[in-house]
């Protein structure tokens, strides 16, 4: 049974539909990626998944659980990294980290806030203010707090944007031990070679529609990027 369930998913804005009548499922131990050009609804669906917006038509289940009526809950089960950080600048590194723990009710704060610093290699910053990291830092410490309730789902967004090569290498070890530990991971990008490189299973979203989707094992790198680029410049025709 699938951990996560899309069904007929729709989201407009006023006339216009980001998502229009989307169909996915996400399983344990499963790692999709999501391609798809600027524009394409990937945030939109990111957005969604995590709890931001909700749907206009259509159904999002977690475990079993509706996302919509049961947000709260759900919210529980998932970790996302994106653009925002949702890190306070003026907190320290710990200080964020006990924050979002007791948000969760994270047992064992302090040893699990412990565990996650050295996780990301940021344990002799754990007194440092954020405001004082570079993007690269900060985007260590996002993969920290996603991760620190230890969510059965995680959700990316271009998550290695801003990344240098050390942090990029640390996000995608950090991801195929999250799918050896049996975690749906869900990532949205528009960069073939990092999505490709982890994917167990590749999707391409294009104008609100899902154009493609097969497991990685059945997807030769270079036939992909071509079928990709047919797929943007037709739309979903």
């Amino acid at each position: 049974m699938a951990t996560l369930e899309i069904r007929g998913l729709v989201r407009k804005f006023d006339y216009f539909r980001a998502l229009d009548s989307i169909d996915l499922d996400l399983s344990r131990g499963e790692l999709l990626t999501v391609f798809g050009p600027n524009g394409a609804g990937k945030t939109t669906l990111i957005r969604l998944l995590s709890t931001q917006l909700r749907p206009s038509e259509g159904t999002i289940t977690v475990d079993g659980h509706d996302l919509v009526q049961h947000r709260r809950d759900v919210r529980r089960h998932i970790g996302l990294i994106s653009h925002d950080t949702f890190l306070y600048p003026t907190l320290t590194a710990a200080e964020n980290l006990s924050f979002y723990g007791r948000l969760y009710d994270v047992k064992n704060l302090k040893d699990r806030v412990d565990e996650m610093l050295q996780l990301v290699e940021l344990a002799d910053r754990r007194s440092s203010q954020v405001s004082t990291f570079s993007r690269g830092m900060e985007q260590r410490l996002c993969i920290a707090r996603a991760l620190l309730h230890e969510p059965q789902i995680v959700l990316l967004d271009e998550p290695y944007t801003g990344l240098d090569q050390h942090a990029a290498r640390m996000l995608t070890e950090t991801l195929k031990k999250l799918v050896s530990r049996n975690r749906a991971v869900l990532m949205v990008t528009h960069n073939l070679g990092r999505g490709l490189d982890i994917a167990s299973r590749v999707a391409v979203l294009v104008k609100g529609n899902i154009v493609f989707d097969k497991s990685a094992d059945e997807v030769e790198s270079a036939d992909f990027e071509q079928r990709y680029f047919e797929y943007v410049e037709g739309g979903a025709s």
